[in-house]
């Protein structure tokens, strides 16, 4: 049947949206077109009414142009019609186009929130708060650790600060007292004193005489 008719199998595809679009805008430049030149006509008929007088040829003339304003009119009114067109159809593309972002946008959210529900299932709270409690664990017994090393053995763990006072005051009087008996040890005179240098150069000159004489 369809080879009778002279069909054939294959459906054409329907126009889209944007065809539609663009075909109409045509229409409009071309509607536009023949608006442009009725206004010419109009122009030229208005000028040679001016010239002529009341009369037969001048009704004719007005008679051409109101029939020439009559097409301008009815060119006019398909004209808004076509932009009306034209509007509503980007309007709806410009719809369509929004709605296909945000759909767009709504299914990568979907890949997004099973990929973060993939990673956080991954994740054991429970196991998180035990680290936590172990971190803390493992800081006490650093501290110990610290604490234990630099433990002093040889003072006592409780020092009278009156105590330590006293026996710092006893220092400084025992460093008094080293301090002058050291200048004291310093003019001390000694038990014995060396006999001058010119008695005993005397003594040194006198020996010589007396060996004289016994001999």
């Amino acid at each position: 049947m369809n080879r009778i008719f002279g069909t054939s199998g294959s459906k054409k595809p329907k126009p889209t949206l944007q065809d539609a679009i663009v075909s109409t805008d045509s229409r409009v430049q071309s509607i536009e077109v023949k608006i442009k030149k009725l206004d010419t006509e109009l122009g030229r008929y208005k000028e040679q009414m001016s010239k002529l007088r009341n009369g037969p040829g001048k009704s004719a003339i007005e008679q051409r142009a109101l029939r020439t304003l009559k097409q301008k009119k009815m060119y006019e009114a398909q004209l808004a019609q076509l932009q009306q067109q034209t509007f509503n159809m980007e309007s709806a593309a410009l719809a369509t186009e929004n709605l296909r972002n945000t759909m767009a946008t709504v299914d990568a959210m979907k890949v997004a929130n099973k990929e973060m529900k993939k990673q956080y299932g991954k994740i054991d709270i429970d196991k998180i708060e035990n680290m936590h409690y172990d971190m803390e664990d493992l800081l006490e017994q650093a501290n110990e650790i610290q604490e234990s090393l630099g433990r002093s053995y040889a003072v006592p763990d409780e020092i009278d600060e009156a105590d330590l006072q006293a026996e710092l005051d006893a220092l400084e009087l025992e460093e008094e007292d080293e301090g002058a008996s050291y200048l004291a040890d310093l003019n001390k005179v000694p038990d014995y004193v060396d006999e001058e240098p010119v008695e005993a150069e005397n003594k040194g000159h006198a020996q010589p005489e007396a060996v004289k004489n016994t001999a």
